[in-house]
C-alpha cells in the first residue's frame, strides 16, 4: 500500500480540520490540562506526518516519477544525466524529514534562550526596584496599579506591586500568589515556548495559530484550579479583576492580562469536569495521535 496519499491527507486533517473541532468543543475549558497536552499532542502529530509524508515522497520505490526527485525531474530540472538517481532520492529522503526536526528544534530552542536573556534582564531590574519579601516569597514593586506575574525559569521570581499588597485582602493576595507559582513550578514557560516555536515553523497554519491562542489561555486556566483548591472562587475573581488593567511584561506570566474576561466567566460560573469516559477517550485519543503516522508509514509485520 503506498502510504504518501494516508499521510497527506492525515496531515491535513490534524493540521486543517482538529483545530476547528476542539475549539467547538466544551470539555477543554473543564479540563485545561488535558486540553493543553491534546494541543501538544497535534502539534506532535503533525510534525510527525509532515516529516513521514516528505520521506516517503522522496524514497525510491518502483515508480521514481511518484516522488520528489520524479517531479523535479520531469519539470526539467535534472540532478544528473538521464533518468532519476535513486542514491540522490535515498539522500533527499534523509534530508527533507530531517529538516523538520532541524528547524523544530532550532526554533525551540531560540525561544528557550530568547526567553530567558529577557526573563534575566527584568529579574535584574527587579531586583535593584523592589524589595525582597520573606512573608510573601515574592519581590515587591513599587507601583500604583494593583499588579502580578512570575519570571520562571532557572532563577524563579514571584513579583507583586505594593498597590495589590495595599488594597487585596490576605485570601485575594494568598491565591494570586499560588496562581503564580502554579506557572513556576509546572514550567509552563516550556510548553509556551514549545507551542511559539511551532508557530515559528508552520506560521500559515491553523492548528500552529489556535495552540499559540489556547496555550497561553490554557496554562492560566490551570494556575486558576491551583489557586481555587485553597481559596474561594470570589476571592480569586476579585483578585483577577483588581488586577486587569496591569501590564505585564515580556516573557512574565500575569494573573490578569487579556484573558482575564474569558478566565473571569469560567471562576465564576459552574465547572463541572468532564465525564471520566469523555477524560478517558481525549486522553487516549492524545497518545494515539502521534502515533498513527508512524503505524502508517511503518504497519506492524511488514519486513
Amino acid at each position: 500500500m503506498n502510504a504518501t496519499p494516508v499521510l497527506v491527507g492525515y496531515t491535513a486533517v490534524v493540521g486543517l480540520v482538529a483545530p476547528h473541532l476542539i475549539l467547538r468543543a466544551r470539555w477543554p475549558h473543564r479540563a485545561p490540562a488535558l486540553a493543553a497536552a491534546v494541543w501538544q499532542a497535534l502539534t506532535v502529530a503533525f510534525s510527525i506526518g509532515a516529516a513521514l509524508t516528505a520521506y516517503h515522497l522522496a524514497l525510491p520505490a518502483e515508480h521514481l516519477h511518484a516522488g520528489v526527485l520524479g517531479l523535479l525531474h520531469s519539470c526539467g530540472l535534472n540532478i544528473g544525466a538521464g533518468s532519476p538517481d535513486p542514491a540522490i532520492a535515498h539522500r533527499l529522503a534523509v534530508v527533507l524529514p530531517g529538516s523538520v526536526g532541524v528547524a523544530l528544534a532550532g526554533s525551540f530552542f531560540f525561544h528557550v534562550v530568547r526567553a530567558r536573556l529577557t526573563r534575566a534582564r527584568h529579574r535584574e531590574a527587579v531586583d535593584l526596584v523592589g524589595r525582597r519579601s520573606a512573608r510573601l516569597s515574592a519581590t515587591v514593586l513599587p507601583y500604583d496599579v494593583p499588579a502580578a506575574y512570575c519570571l520562571p525559569g532557572r532563577h524563579p521570581r514571584v513579583v507583586i506591586s505594593d498597590a495589590a499588597v495595599r488594597e487585596l485582602t490576605t485570601e485575594q493576595l494568598t491565591a494570586v500568589l499560588e496562581h503564580e507559582q502554579a506557572h513556576i513550578s509546572g514550567r509552563h514557560h516550556l510548553a509556551l515556548a514549545a507551542a511559539e516555536a511551532f508557530h515559528s515553523v508552520f506560521r500559515r497554519l491553523p492548528l500552529a495559530r489556535h495552540t499559540r491562542e489556547q496555550t497561553a489561555l490554557l496554562l492560566e486556566m490551570i494556575a486558576d484550579d491551583r489557586a481555587l483548591r485553597g481559596h474561594s472562587d470570589e476571592a480569586l475573581a476579585t483578585a483577577m479583576y483588581e488586577m486587569a488593567a496591569a501590564r505585564t511584561p515580556k516573557g512574565a506570566f500575569a494573573a490578569g492580562g487579556h484573558t482575564v474576561l474569558i478566565r473571569l466567566k469560567r471562576v465564576l460560573g459552574p465547572r463541572k469536569a468532564p465525564h471520566p469516559a469523555v477524560w478517558a477517550a481525549v486522553a487516549a485519543a492524545a497518545v494515539a495521535v502521534p502515533m498513527l503516522p508512524l503505524l502508517v508509514a511503518c504497519p506492524p509485520g511488514l519486513g
